[in-house]
């Protein structure tokens, strides 16, 4: 079947899938345990892990139409350049699933469409570039915060499946969390763009190629780092700073030492994305989900 062998290659459910449906727990459990949050519910939970999972294959969607010139050009063994989907038909899916988005939200309480829209106006300005396409293009940073930035967008709709339904506005305390989200979506975004210089396709502006393996290694470190400190911040009013700190300070020594061997040449780039999807699962689950579990011992 063509859309089974379209989302094992371009949006993979048995790697995508865990980490979203912890990302969308974590959000959800994380706004429980702050001050004055009604208990989470199972609905809460399904509701913000299937318009998260909604929103990521969007994302997924938009990039297959932005690149499509691009694809053609450098990647013609894509599914979309070599003919196994139309652009056509990913707009339809991609309809559907906003279709399935609003009756979820609107299911859950009416006030969750507002936070919606805000997700799929920032993701309507993504599928445009912004309208500076060119000029982002040529400034790499801007270029990978300027998208990153739908990263706490998902997650503020992720967590606002509980507050919302209890009709107050957004609970004190989510700032630090959702700035983890931020920085977290760097890890993932820089962690799945870094090769060997052997691995480098033509055409593909990985960050190892823009900016050299061992700065794009740096900077992957850099925002290990930052996100660790974020997560920090978050955890403490939950009183789970110090597990945060225990458990991501060993994986963060564990990074450190995987990206000295990626720029010694001694390891693929492709562990480096791993270590940063474990990473990833690490955070969500100690940020939201097991203090959650303790408290409810």
């Amino acid at each position: 079947m063509k859309w089974w062998t379209y989302q094992a290659e371009r949006f993979p459910l048995l790697a995508h899938g865990p980490l979203i449906a912890a990302f969308s727990a974590c959000a959800v459990s994380y706004t429980a345990l702050l001050p004055n949050q009604a208990n989470p519910t199972w609905t809460a939970y399904t509701v913000a892990f299937i318009v998260c999972l909604i929103f990521f294959l969007q994302l997924r969607i938009a990039d297959e139409f932005k690149d499509f010139e691009e694809d053609s050009r450098y990647r013609p063994y894509r599914p979309v350049p070599r003919g196994l989907v139309k652009l056509s038909e990913l707009r339809i899916i991609f309809i559907i699933g906003t279709i399935i988005q609003a009756a979820l939200a609107l299911a859950l309480t009416p006030s969750l469409l507002w936070v919606l829209l805000i997700g799929w106006a920032y993701l309507a300005l993504m599928s445009v570039e912004f309208f500076c396409r060119y000029w982002l293009k040529k400034r790499p940073i801007m270029y990978l915060f300027t998208h990153m930035g739908i990263m706490p967008l998902v997650d503020l709709f992720a967590t606002a499946c509980l507050w919302a339904p209890q009709h107050q506005g957004m609970p004190n305390g989510l700032t630090w969390f959702l700035a983890a989200s931020f920085c977290n979506g760097l890890v993932i975004e820089l962690g799945r763009k870094l090769r060997q210089p052997k691995d480098e396709e033509q055409g593909v502006e990985t960050y190892s190629f823009l900016w050299g393996k061992n700065r794009a290694a740096f900077a992957w470190l850099t925002c290990i780092i930052v996100t660790l400190l974020c997560a920090i911040q978050a955890a403490t009013p939950i009183g789970f700073a110090t597990p945060i700190v225990i458990t991501l300070s060993i994986l963060l020594l564990i990074a450190i030492f995987a990206a000295t061997r990626y720029t010694r040449g001694e390891m693929k780039g492709s562990h480096l994305e791993k270590l940063a999807a474990i990473w990833t699962l690490v955070l969500y689950l100690m940020l939201g989900i097991i203090p959650l579990c303790i408290k409810s011992l």
